[in-house]
């Protein structure tokens, strides 16, 4: 068989066996995994290539750097950053039911937030860049003094109570005065990790200064001290001439930075699809300033349906040297593995002889069934209360692939975006477990519960077991906001068992056409306590009628409980003052003025304040008044701040607005199999509609 001439090639078990000298083949796990290959014609042994980085050196201080003037800005210009599919990402539908499926949220206590700030904005990028970027690519990490927030195009420090120290400035001054395209491109996919074993920071974007020609290369940047706003070891590693180096994301490990990367043949009417890459940099050598090499995997031949991986990142306690580092993708069955799974290979780079160095197939563990399928894999799904929907991105694991080492075990988690039914986006989350004896499946569960979409999410695991998910939220009523759930170390299997809290409540949406969101978002782990989690993502706060894409970002910390334990209130002076359920916490409030959600048009409430049963409520204004706030029961007809009904602006009005299925059947169309005779926007909810074909009525 040939692979090239293939519209869809096979899964690799079907191919025969090939004889890889680097790259090695494994026993199957529970999914029964691809076996090792027999060789094929056209397929040659694959051998990691390794090279040093074309170039290196030391930096004057971040802070020092003199910051370039902002080029004259492109009123209302948008740079849209495409999106590269993955192998095999046809409209064919996977599992009809999500067999891991949490319908609804549960009643506990929602993970208190311990403080919330504004992060960077496309505003930012006007400002610096003189143009504004899609998506955002949100990221960031906690380190003991200092948080980093890196999105396309800018990057700031801020200390732990939310005050800007750096920034914004363009993500390519780390590299000012280095030469070479990381000084002249500022391209982004950017990553910023704190590198917690060595009290660093790694810094790193993808550099495409001929794209869509190559040579293509990633750029590193390694602090010098625990100061992010300091000097920098900086690197250039020429990843591949002819392959892209697309959406490469970044792991810490002992024993080196390990990064994946999606690999794409670019031309000017596209990019076709070229294999997975895996890559290892030595990490050693670049917290010393010194040469470094890299080591890197062409996986195209091995097996063509690769794609997607990430790289563990490891928090917490640090393995034994000399463990391989885990690089896990899903794959849903409809894509040509079956069935559902997650495969998972591990890298073990040798520093002493590179050349040996192997990426070796680990296990592929069967998944309860799921269906990635949203919208087509089209850029515009998740509904919006208006502009036009957008990405969910449901094609890929969603970062990061965090990694803890427990001891007794090994931990990784994990999450990815599903369809629940209808087009109805929810986060599929993993936790996998390595015991001594391979990765196996510990939980894994399904966050959709109730009507609205979540999406775009991240998860992590503290030092005492507890997780914590973040994502986006968003529907037809509800604007596009940032929320967090969780569950507790000792709570039942496969179910976030903790209420939503919620990191800033959307005021707006994105009405910018290409319906780009994300690519990604980042929960973290606070390494002071490595028990608080800090978590940044998109929204919109407000309408600037001069651009479709003024988002912006936030980031804070959230907590479920104390990880020291308590017996009563005097055991947690030092950890928020009250022992609550044999954990110290703060109250989740002790005034209305500690409920603010940001949002200028709610009335904020603290409830039982200054105990542990207190919580915090929103409501919006009543409608009517000329306040500049649009509540969602409000429309043009009992608000005057509420936009007129505009026909095909994809959102129904209703038909106090003068919009309704017969007034105007684009926007206000019953979507699904049971709309027989339902007319949207007429305000009664029939028998055949619901709060997902017609949220308008129901």
């Amino acid at each position: 068989m040939n692979l090239r001439s293939s519209p869809r090639p096979l899964p690799v078990w079907q191919l025969g066996t090939l004889a890889v000298v680097g790259l090695t083949g494994c026993s199957a796990g529970e999914a029964g995994g691809p076996p090792a290959l027999e060789r094929e014609e056209g397929l040659s042994q694959t051998r990691p290539v390794v090279r040093f980085a074309t170039r290196s050196d030391a930096s004057p201080p971040l802070r020092a750097t003199p910051e370039r003037p902002a080029p004259p800005p492109v009123l209302a210009t948008i740079f849209e950053k495409p999106r590269h599919p993955l192998p095999n990402r046809f409209e064919a539908e996977g599992a009809a039911d999500d067999e891991a499926l949490q319908a609804a949220i549960e009643e506990a206590a929602a993970p208190g937030v311990l403080g919330s700030f504004a992060g960077l904005a496309n505003s930012d990028n006007a400002a610096v860049l003189g143009s504004r970027m899609l998506p955002p690519d949100v990221n960031g990490d906690i380190g003991p003094d200092h948080y980093v927030q890196w999105v396309n195009g800018v990057l700031a420090v801020y200390d732990r109570t939310g005050s800007r120290v750096l920034g914004p400035i363009a993500g390519s001054r780390l590299w000012q005065g280095f030469g070479g395209p990381c000084e002249a491109s500022n391209d982004g996919d950017p990553i910023a990790l704190y590198d917690h074993l060595a009290d660093r920071w790694l810094m790193s974007q993808f550099a495409l200064p001929n794209f869509p020609s190559g040579p293509f290369y990633q750029c590193i940047a390694v602090s010098q001290t625990p100061d992010p706003t300091g000097a920098y070891h900086r690197y250039e590693f020429l990843i591949d001439e002819r392959k892209m180096n697309d959406y490469p994301k970044l792991g810490v490990g002992p024993d080196a930075y390990a990064l994946a990367i999606n690999q794409y043949r670019c031309e000017l009417l596209g990019c076709r699809w070229a294999g997975q890459g895996a890559v290892a940099f030595e990490r050693d050598a670049m917290l010393d300033g010194l040469p470094a090499r890299m080591i890197r995997f062409d996986l195209e031949r091995v097996d063509p349906n690769l794609g997607g991986m990430l790289p563990a990142d490891l928090d917490g306690p640090a393995q034994a040297p000399g463990v391989p580092v885990p690089f896990c993708q899903v794959d849903d069955d409809a894509w040509g593995y079956s069935p559902d799974q997650v495969q998972c290979w591990e890298l073990a780079a040798d520093w002493v002889t590179p050349g040996s160095s192997t990426f070796t197939f680990a296990v592929a563990l069967r998944t309860a069934a799921f269906n990635s399928n949203m919208c087509g894999y089209s850029r515009n799904c998740i509904p919006q209360p208006g502009g036009t929907p957008v990405d969910a991105l449901s094609d890929r694991l969603m970062a990061r692939l965090q990694l803890r080492e427990f001891g007794s075990h090994r931990a990784l988690l994990v999450s990815h975006t599903t369809d629940v039914g209808g087009d109805h986006a929810g986060i599929r989350w993993y936790e996998l477990r390595d015991s001594g004896r391979g990765w196996s499946i510990e939980q894994q569960g399904t966050y959709a519960p109730d009507g609205d979409n979540r999406w775009m999410g991240s998860v992590a695991m503290n030092g005492i077991g507890d997780v914590m998910l973040g994502f986006s939220v968003s529907s037809a009523v509800t604007y596009p906001s940032v929320r967090v759930t969780g569950r507790l170390a000792e709570d039942p299997a496969g179910t976030m068992t903790q209420g939503e809290a919620t990191l800033a409540a959307g005021r707006f949406y994105q009405s910018h056409s290409s319906g780009r969101w994300g690519d990604y978002s980042m929960m973290a782990v606070d390494p002071v306590d490595d028990c608080t989690f800090v978590y940044t993502q998109e929204y919109y706060d407000s309408n600037d009628p001069a651009t479709s894409a003024e988002w912006v970002t936030r980031w804070g910390f959230v907590k479920e409980r104390d990880c020291a334990g308590c017996v009563s209130d005097s055991d947690c002076a030092q950890g928020g003052g009250l022992c609550c359920g044999g954990s110290c916490t703060a109250a989740a409030c002790v005034a209305d003025a500690a409920c603010d959600d940001a949002n200028a048009c709610t009335i904020d409430t603290c409830s039982n304040a200054g105990t542990c049963t207190a919580s915090c409520s929103s409501t919006w204004a009543a409608c009517g008044a000329i306040d500049g706030c649009c509540g969602p029961a409000c429309d043009g007809s009992s608000d005057p701040d509420c936009p007129a009904a505009v026909c095909g602006d994809g959102a129904c009005a209703g038909a106090a607005s003068g919009e309704d299925c017969r007034t105007c059947s684009s926007d206000c169309r019953c979507s699904g199999r049971s709309c027989r005779n339902a007319c949207c926007g007429d305000g009664v909810c029939s028998n055949s509609e619901n709060d997902r074909n017609c949220p308008i009525d129901c």
